[in-house]
Formats: C-alpha cells, structure tokens, sequence
C-alpha cells in the first residue's frame, strides 16, 4: 500500500472499517504512523461520502489515495480501487458487504482482510477455514508468534490482567470460538444430538424430571421431560405453547406427570409462574420445586446445564433447528464488577425458552440426587416392648 504510494506509481485504497471511529482510528493510529516512520509525506483531510457520513482520506503528492469509511454494503460498493477490509469479522452485514465488493475486485483490484476472531457466524470465518477454497493467501499472527517475532509483550502478565479465559483465547490465541459469548456452543450441542431422542413412546419407563418455562407475553411456555437410563438423561418430550392460558399450561403439566413417572419437577416461579407453582405443588405435592430467576439461581442452573452438555450426559432432538438457535441463543456476559449474568435475545422463535426449561430440568434431577433420605426399617422395633409391665 505505502510501497506504490512513495515510488512514484499512483494507486488507490479504500479502508473499510467496523464504523466511522474504527476508520478514523484506521488512518490515524494505522497508516499515519506507517508513514511518519517511513519519512513519506502526505496530506489527511476529512471529506463528506454522503449526507450521513465522512470520509478520511490521505492524499499523497503524485495523487496516490488512502480512503477510509464505516463498513455497509452501500459504502462498497461501486469502487474502481483496491480495498482493505479492517476487522471484518466485526462488521455488520459481512455478507452483504462480500457480495457487494466482488464485483469490484473481480476487475482486478487487490482485496486485504484483517480481522481478529468474532466467533462462527461469518464470513470472515468462512475465509479463514474453508480450505478448499485455494483461491486466499491464509496468514495467521497470534500473540505467540507475535512475540517470538520481536513484540515486546509479557504474554503472562497480559493473561493475567485479563483474567478471562474465553476473552483470552478468542482475541489473543485467534481460536474461533462461538462459545466466548454463547454458553452452549454449537460444538457441544452436536456432540449430543440423538435421532432417538425427544420421542415419547421411546419412553422405557424410568424415573423422569420436569422443568417448565413459564411464557410472558409473546415467549414459549415449554415444558421439557429427561428420562433417566444409566447415567445419562435422554429428552423424551418437550412441549411448547405459545399464548396458551395459564388453565391449559397446567393441564399439559398435569397430563406429563401422568404419563411419565417423574420424580421432580422444576417451575419457573418467577411473576406469573408464582400461581402455577402453588397450583402444581396442590396438585402433585413435594414433586414440584419452584425456582425464582435471578443472578444466583441463573447461573446455578446454568452450570449444571453446561456440565452435562459438556460430560454428554444428556442428549437431545436431532436436526431441529429452533432449538439448536434456542440452545446456543444464550449468551453469558461479565458486567464492570466481575458479577456475570445471562441474557439472550428475544425473536419469534422464544427467549431462550427451552434452554432454561432444559436447565430447569437437569436442576430438578441434581437436587432430587442430592436430597438427603429418611431411612426407614422394614419392621417396628420391639425394644420398647420389653419394659412392659416393669
């Protein structure tokens, strides 16, 4: 880029960054820096694009060009010139964007993609792991490498500070992972897909655990059933009701309590799942636990959940989509005081919901194993009798 710019041969490149400060910050801290150590001289102004955004450009004394602008599939398309892309796993529409700048290259225009890991969900991704595609020049620099190039960074101390594994693997060790924001990654969600899972009448009659997800306004109400075989909780059936009476939610709880021999159950008791948790337990009995959402419970549920996706000792519906996304929609986020807490986004396709009726579930079956017994004798004691007539 530099190279041309100083030899005296005129060309153009056009930065696209994340967002307006990303492409300032691209030519400020990037290539203004580049240039200064290089002794190259040049001019930096701020030109209008369009009614809504401003460009940066660099313009060097034989009329060679550096423009840098925000990221959208408008803004890339229509260029005659090279392109760097800067973090491009972070932009939104990375798709579109792609469509949108190959007609320009495929003129024979340079392409340069620079991005650290944001996970699986795009195409940036794509580039870097489809191998089969020979048509990319694939460079990977993580900060191992980096050091041993020459950067003058303690790799320790800066893992230490940042005291977070997933961050830490993701932004410094490069590995694509979903599950730095995702509780359950997709990884874990396939290795225990089973084709046998979630079919009642594959029920063999063990003991089974409930948890139930109660809806508010437009979510899922979902009620999921695991069977107990071995040491492994095989889904047999999950519900889902949308906009259903709270009446009818508990008809169909009253109805797998009856069809399956179930152990425990675990209610979402917070808002309106305060009735339905005092309806069932008036029904069923001790059976039936209610559990308040908050960080606590939330992140209690939440381990377990992931532990047993993770020992595989639980399996699920194969090929189902809605609850793949459902799974892997919630994500875990570390607030300023360290406290982390649980959120997912809201769609038509529910809020989580079934994650935590799962999770609810596999609380049931942990608590209801750690519940301290009573032991009773097969008879009465007759030392008592003994004394009698003394």
């Amino acid at each position: 880029m530099f190279g041309s710019g100083s030899s005296g041969e005129r060309t153009r490149w056009v930065i696209l960054s994340r967002g307006e400060r990303q492409a300032k910050e691209a030519i400020n801290e990037g290539v203004k820096r580049h240039l200064e150590a290089i002794g190259v001289a040049c001019e930096i102004a701020e030109v209008p694009f369009s009614p809504t955004i401003n460009a940066l450009e660099v313009i060097f004394p034989n009329g060679s060009k550096i423009t840098a602008l925000p990221a959208n599939p408008d803004t890339a398309r229509g260029f005659s010139a090279n392109v760097f892309l800067d973090e491009f796993a972070f932009h939104a529409d990375s798709r579109e964007i792609w469509k949108a700048l190959f007609p320009v290259i495929s003129a024979g225009w340079k392409l340069r993609v620079v991005s650290t890991p944001n996970g699986k969900g795009n195409k940036f991704y794509e580039l870097m792991t489809d191998l089969e595609n020979t048509e990319w020049s694939r460079h990977t620099v993580d900060i191992y490498q980096a050091v041993a190039d020459g950067l003058p960074r303690n790799i320790e101390q800066l893992r230490k500070g940042l005291n977070d594994e997933d961050a830490w693997a993701q932004e410094f060790e490069l590995k694509w992972l979903d599950e730095a924001s995702s509780w359950l990654s997709y990884d874990l969600i396939d290795a225990v897909e089973h084709e046998q899972a979630g079919k009642p009448e594959l029920y063999q009659g063990g003991s089974c655990f409930v948890g139930m997800d109660i809806a508010a306004r437009n979510d899922l109400t979902v009620i999921w059933v695991i069977e107990l075989v071995g040491d492994v909780y095989w889904t047999r059936e999950i519900v889902e009701l949308k906009r259903v009476p709270l009446r009818e939610q508990l008809a169909e709880l009253n109805r797998i309590m009856k069809q399956y021999h179930v152990v425990a159950g675990n209610l979402d008791q917070t808002g309106m799942g305060e009735k339905m948790v005092e309806d069932a337990q008036a029904e069923h009995g001790k059976r039936i636990a209610g559990t308040l959402f908050n960080l606590s419970t939330k992140l209690k549920m939440a381990t377990i959940g992931k532990t047993a996706f993770e020992d595989r000792k639980i399996r699920i519906p194969q090929g189902n989509s809605n609850l793949r996304e459902d799974l892997h929609k919630l994500k875990k986020i570390t607030g300023a005081n360290g406290t982390p807490r649980f959120t997912a986004e809201s769609d038509s396709n529910g809020h989580a919901d079934r994650t935590w009726a799962c999770f609810l579930a596999l609380t049931a079956a942990t608590d209801a194993v750690m519940q301290p017994v009573m032991a009773h004798s097969r008879r009465p004691r007759k030392s008592k009798d003994l004394t009698v007539g003394y």
